[in-house]
């Protein structure tokens, strides 16, 4: 009798995840093909704006439409985390196509989403260690040849010049030439970096979010982007062109504002901005490929984007509390007036309202 109930549920979910009834191939694969291409100019548009409009007053990572449109931005990627793919999770592994046994007695999906969360502290502290020793290797490195220089040009009568690693006329120089009767120095540059001796430069945290918040943004572009391109009803796709649209360009816009933020050299920009448009589009290809014969709700299919889901969850939810919110909020970045802190918030909220109210649709 159980299993029989069983069945029937099952059954019943699988006409659900079809579109009860409304299963078209054609029309579906002719909305695919929308959904990449709409997809696709908003993933490029979201992430470019910020590397384009580094240069540009109103989208410097300074001003304060931009401080404004990363807090949404933050707040979508909240929503994301929390309402969108802890609930696919959690609807994935209490399918009843799955065995009571293991998967609806432990609450998997929170327990990996927390698990991924703690993996992404530790990954976060190795990798900004990494960078910060790797920074100040250099300096040290550039110092010393610096003084080698310096030494060695000491002797002689010739001008002195030495390479600087940053310049900055309101601080002491770090080496100075030493001072000689006999000696003229001219237009000598004197070695400075950019934060003094012992600290790191901003940017160098800003590498590791950028690259931390790429690895959950795409993780979780995959499966939504296979989500969509194994469906064959023109009903469950249709709303999610726009939330998908939506949801990617704000996830682009936060993305790019880190890489904008972490001074990436413009090749290394432009793949990870690459890297991330095109993402979900070729997941909705691959989905499309394999709609023939996938079965979404096979136990492996249901487990694999189940635990898939939770991961990312708990990278977007660390990535957006941690790193985007309170770093911006709690940390030295907010110091604009009163009026540019409350726009903060409530660009925030609306962000996380919004991609929280699309969950009705989609």
């Amino acid at each position: 009798m159980a299993a029989s109930l069983s069945g029937t549920s099952c059954a019943d979910e699988v006409e659900k995840a079809e579109g009860e009834g409304c299963r078209d191939d054609a029309a579906a694969l002719r909305l695919k093909f929308v959904a990449m291409a709409t997809i696709l100019v908003a993933g490029v548009v979201g992430v470019g704006l910020p590397l384009v409009g580094r240069k540009r007053r109103a989208l410097r990572t300074d001003s304060a439409a931009f401080v404004a449109a990363k807090a949404f931005a933050a707040g979508v990627i909240l929503a994301t985390g929390f309402v969108h793919m802890l609930h696919d999770a959690q609807h994935a592994l209490s399918s009843p196509c799955l065995p009571a046994v293991p998967w609806r007695r432990f609450p998997f999906p929170g327990f990996v989403a927390m698990a991924a969360a703690l993996a992404t502290l530790v990954l976060d502290f190795l990798a900004t260690r990494f960078y910060e020793h790797k920074h100040r290797a250099e300096t040290a490195r550039v110092k010393a040849a610096a003084a080698a220089t310096l030494a060695a040009s000491s002797t002689s009568d010739d001008d002195i010049t030495v390479v600087t690693v940053a310049e900055d006329e309101h601080k002491e120089p770090l080496l100075q030439a030493p001072s000689h009767s006999h000696h003229h120095v001219h237009g000598q540059e004197l070695v400075q970096t950019e934060n003094g001796e012992g600290d790191v430069p901003a940017h160098v945290r800003s590498i590791v979010v950028s690259q931390i918040l790429e690895m959950g943004i795409v993780s979780h572009s995959v499966i939504i982007g296979l989500s969509l391109g194994v469906s064959q009803s023109p009903c469950t796709i249709r709303p999610l062109v726009a939330a998908l649209a939506f949801h990617q360009f704000f996830e682009g816009f936060a993305l790019g504002g880190c890489i904008a933020q972490a001074q990436f050299k413009t090749l290394s920009a432009a793949i990870m901005a690459s890297f991330f448009a095109i993402t979900t589009p070729a997941g909705i290809a691959a989905g499309a490929g394999v709609a023939s014969f996938y079965d979404a709700n096979s136990p492996r299919a249901l487990v694999v984007e189940g635990i898939l889901d939770s991961v990312s969850a708990g990278i977007l939810i660390y990535m957006s509390l941690v790193d985007l919110i309170a770093a911006d909020f709690l940390g030295g970045k907010m110091t604009g007036t009163t009026r540019q802190q409350v726009m903060s918030y409530v660009a925030l909220f609306l962000g996380a309202l919004s991609m929280s109210s699309l969950a009705i649709w989609a």
